[in-house]
């Protein structure tokens, strides 16, 4: 397993770490998701992302029990807050200073740990002003309960504000989380420029496009039983990438990762890692064996040329739009 520094901090990560969105408390036993986890470890993978609204915070617990036994120190776990959890009342949600010192309370117990290493806002909070979200973060960082800040699909101008805020406050604002594969660019042209100029690197999350670069779906054919695309959970961050034309030229990319001596997830990872804005590529499974296959992407170097063919390939179904970005981000909630 390689390493990269998280942004322009002292933080090492490993370039491949193991997320469990849509996995561990819903989709994969308990025993099943502490394999996974085992798997990780034994692959050389230190880094672990998960968040409170996953599963409604039984994916942290099931992360913590997985983890319990391990040295600590050698450990990168990162968590996030925003989105709803518990009942669901009027402070259960959001970036206000209530739910941030709430949420990170409840994170710690759960994963059983004193402080997380990276603590991120899930979203950009529309109604709660940055300065009292920013703040907040602030506090968390000198209780010792976070050591870094990092955020997950902001804009480059939001990324922009929120550094110039943590600078005045002195905390280390260091990683933003976005979506990003082969089909799904859109961080290219205005929130990787941004980072790069302000210390952030990228934590990406579906690079191999929630399964679709697997190739494991096909054009024409029902997806295969049990599959992200049939679940109830998974099955709406999937559906734009299940058309015939994309399905099509992503069975095209089989040759490309053949002569790359790689199978197509591996080469969809690596892909991902050719950018050297990002710091670590989020992989998640439903069986160690996925865990023990996805890590052979890491320290592989693909050539311009393979790039290039790549991007032929793809064409026009890749997805550049950086206001993709934006609509990513959550409307403003309605009074209550």
């Amino acid at each position: 397993m390689d390493f990269r520094y998280l942004g322009n901090s002292g933080l090492k990560v490993s370039e491949i770490s193991y997320g469990n969105w849509l996995t561990h408390g819903s989709q994969v036993e308990n025993e099943q998701a502490k394999a996974c986890v085992r798997a990780a470890l034994e692959a050389g993978i230190t880094t672990f992302d998960t968040a409170d609204v996953y599963a409604n915070t039984k994916a942290e617990s099931v992360l913590g029990e997985a983890l319990a036994g391990e040295r600590r120190e050698s450990l990168e776990i990162f968590t996030k807050v925003y989105w709803p959890t518990g009942p669901g009342g009027p402070n259960d949600t959001g970036l206000s200073r209530k739910h941030i010192h709430e949420s990170i309370n409840g994170s710690l117990k759960r994963l059983g740990t004193d402080y997380v290493d990276l603590y991120q806002a899930h979203r950009f909070d529309t109604e709660t002003p940055l300065e009292e979200t920013m703040e907040a973060f602030a506090d968390v960082v000198r209780q010792g309960k976070a050591l870094y800040i990092g955020v997950s699909e902001w804009t480059a101008e939001q990324l922009q504000e929120g550094h110039r805020l943590a600078r005045e406050l002195r905390i280390p604002f260091v990683s933003n989380q976005p979506q990003y594969s082969m089909l799904w660019r859109v961080i290219e042209a205005e929130v990787v420029p941004a980072s790069e100029e302000l210390g952030i690197g990228q934590v990406v999350f579906s690079p191999i496009a929630q399964g679709v670069l697997t190739g494991k779906y096909l054009p024409g054919q029902q997806p295969p039983e049990g599959s992200r695309a049939t679940d109830a959970n998974g099955s709406n961050f999937i559906k734009r990438f299940l058309t015939d034309d994309v399905l099509t030229r992503v069975q095209e990319l089989k040759p490309l990762a053949e002569e790359a001596d790689l199978s197509l997830s591996q080469l969809a990872i690596a892909w991902v890692l050719q950018n050297s804005n990002v710091s670590s590529a989020i992989i998640g499974a439903s069986r160690p064996e996925q865990v023990t296959e996805n890590v052979k992407a890491s320290g592989v170097t693909l050539d311009e040329g393979l790039l290039k063919r790549i991007d032929e390939v793809l064409g026009h179904i890749v997805e550049n739009d950086p206001a993709k970005t934006a609509q990513n981000a959550p409307q403003k909630r309605p009074n209550s």
